[in-house]
């Protein structure tokens, strides 16, 4: 699925399944409670937490998949089409970043 066509069926989806759009700030507060959640994961799955046992059988991809709708979510909201966006921002870190990275020698 392309990054448009994702964008296309979120907001058919939103539209139809889920009625309307949460405003932009209701958005903004669930982005970043889904992004908690991944955190929450990722600091137990391969960090020094542990999990409780009521925790362990959750899908770490299913909660990005979150984050990502939530996103999605937002950009469609403020008119962003996220492939320009994110082949924009590539560019970016491409010309910024050109030796940054070969340079660093705690990458090596």
């Amino acid at each position: 699925m392309k990054i448009e066509e994702a964008q296309a069926l979120v907001d058919s989806w939103i539209k139809t399944t889920g009625i309307r759009y949460f405003n932009e700030l209701t958005n903004t507060a669930i982005l970043m409670e889904e992004v908690g959640e991944v955190a929450r994961i990722m600091s137990r799955r391969y960090g020094e937490q542990s999990f409780k046992e009521s925790d362990k059988a959750v899908d770490l991809g299913d909660e990005m998949a979150d984050v990502l709708f939530v996103l999605i979510c937002l950009a469609n909201q403020t008119g962003i089409n996220l492939t320009e966006a994110l082949e924009k921002n590539l560019q970016k870190k491409t010309i910024r970043d050109a030796d940054r990275h070969q340079n660093n020698l705690k990458l090596k």
